[in-house]
């Protein structure tokens, strides 16, 4: 499992447990006089698209118009590429070839 996010509020994070699908937790933890709270999971681009991280939705969206052959922001799906390949190398995981 690993850090997957961190949120402000327990409702949200209580929220995004249900979301993702494998082994899962989370944890709370004091940051001075804030409680914090920490979902750890399966990095997954699955789990990682369920909780709208990293602009997948968004990238589906461009995908889908690049794939149709329909214009599309190519500056905007270029830099959700760029913060892609962080999240695979943070994850450990491959950016699927049809995204590319």
């Amino acid at each position: 499992m690993k850090l997957l996010n961190t949120y402000d509020y327990r409702d949200e994070a209580e929220k995004a447990v249900l979301l993702i699908t494998g082994e899962k937790r989370l944890a709370s933890e004091r940051d001075g006089t804030e409680v914090i709270y920490n979902l750890f999971g399966e990095a997954t681009w699955g789990n990682l698209y369920k909780l709208k991280m990293f602009n997948l939705p968004e990238l589906q969206k461009l995908v889908e118009m690049k794939n149709k052959n329909q214009p599309f922001d190519q500056l905007r799906y270029k830099e959700i590429i760029q913060m892609l390949k962080y999240a695979a190398n943070t994850f450990e995981l491959k950016i699927p070839d049809h995204w590319l």
